[in-house]
């Protein structure tokens, strides 16, 4: 029986989710409904879990060790098959995939074997979060609320499809709504709220105290984390939490940190004219890479900010700690901790950096710690402009 569980990173998996996991452990990856740590610690309530991370990450989010541990790459989710592989581990041996790199192993591992079962749900890049979402959300659905009863939904509102796949939260208010649960599930998160006139097309998880605007469009596969606000037209995008997105223009097939705003009419491109292949950044190479993908947005780090009508090509890749601002498409690159238009940037001064944050932080009663002080000013000194 596995007691004590450690959610790894795996430095080639942390390297290919930046810029999100400069500020988090992949544990804490929003991918679906929950983090990754909520999926595990729902799916094996009975152990204790925590993560292993950088180190600079790790004050914040420290390690527990036993001496017997179980450690599991945190990019996988809890999936019935691989759990009981796991927890078959003799002390001392491992898990691999065919290609050798680790999947888990129960204490110090020496002996590394071939998983051979159907290989979990899980994401090996930032671009998977989006691409995989669909079914991340189908999963957690179904983890949330099997056996449950949904409360009731106002007859104000609308249903295309199965009523049986809206499941709405204590506390959530949803009113003059359309939902369509044709292509998947939605779930309204404890008091979130769906404004008048939104209309909602599964699959869709807004978790706890989520908003969704008077008029917003929302496609799937769409997760709205904590605290978040919406509007406009959204399709396909990952929002960690606490960002905003509260006026009208386009995001799609994107995936936004915590304590972003992209300000009214802000508008991101998630296909190029030519119908082409897209390129993204690649903070392990430093270099663009090419893909196979045809639709790809915005790809912005915690605490960055956008300003009204601004613009964003497609598969743009921003940093930590950004302010971008002013008419025209800034590059499809811009390192963290960067401010200004395209007619220029600049470094943004880290007092300044901490004001506006802890001025943002405050309207959701998050205080900036001094923990995140340091990690913020590590990602600066490291990684940064």
């Amino acid at each position: 029986m596995m007691k004590n569980i450690v959610l790894f990173d795996r430095d080639d998996i942390r390297g290919a989710l930046l810029p999100l996991t400069f500020t988090r452990p992949v544990a804490m990856i929003r991918f679906g409904i929950l983090t990754q740590m909520e999926k595990w610690q729902r799916a094996l309530p009975d152990a204790d879990f925590s993560p292993l991370t950088a180190d600079y990450l790790s004050t914040k989010y420290p390690a527990t060790l036993t001496g017997d541990d179980y450690y599991i790459a945190a990019h996988l989710c809890p999936e019935p098959s691989f759990i009981e592989a796991v927890a078959d581990l003799a002390e001392g041996h491992a898990l691999a995939d065919g290609s050798g790199a680790l999947l888990a192993w129960h204490g110090k591992p020496e002996t590394v074997e071939t998983y051979g079962g159907a290989f979990p749900l899980h994401f090996a890049a930032v671009t998977d979060i989006f691409m995989k979402n669909g079914q991340a959300v189908e999963a957690d659905f179904s983890a949330l609320t099997t056996g449950r009863v949904s409360q009731p939904l106002s007859e104000t509102n609308r249903v295309v499809g199965d009523p049986g796949r809206v499941f709405v939260e204590e506390g959530a208010t949803v009113e003059c709504a359309n939902l369509n649960t044709t292509h998947g599930p939605i779930y309204i998160g404890r008091d979130a709220e769906v404004m008048e006139g939104a209309c909602l097309r599964g699959p869709i998880g807004m978790c706890e105290h989520s908003v969704v605007n008077m008029g917003g469009k929302i496609y799937g596969a769409t997760t709205l984390g904590p605290y978040c606000k919406v509007g406009g037209e959204l399709n396909n995008v990952v929002m960690t939490g606490y960002s905003n997105k509260a006026h009208d223009g386009f995001l799609g097939n994107a995936v936004i940190g915590e304590w972003c705003n992209l300000g009214a009419g802000c508008t991101a491109s998630n296909l190029k004219n030519t119908y082409g292949p897209v390129r993204v950044w690649s903070y392990a190479t430093k270099s663009f890479t090419r893909t196979s993908l045809q639709f790809c947005g915005l790809i912005m780090g915690d605490h960055s900010k956008a300003g009204i009508n601004t613009m964003f090509n497609t598969a743009t890749v921003v940093g930590v700690g950004v302010n971008f601002y002013g008419a025209g498409f800034p590059r499809t690159f811009i390192p963290s901790f960067m401010q200004g238009s395209v007619a220029g940037m600049d470094p943004v001064p880290m007092e300044r950096f901490y004001d506006t944050a802890e001025r943002m932080m405050a309207r959701r009663h998050v205080p900036l710690t001094d923990e995140d002080k340091a990690i913020l000013q590590h990602i600066r000194d490291n990684e940064g402009c």
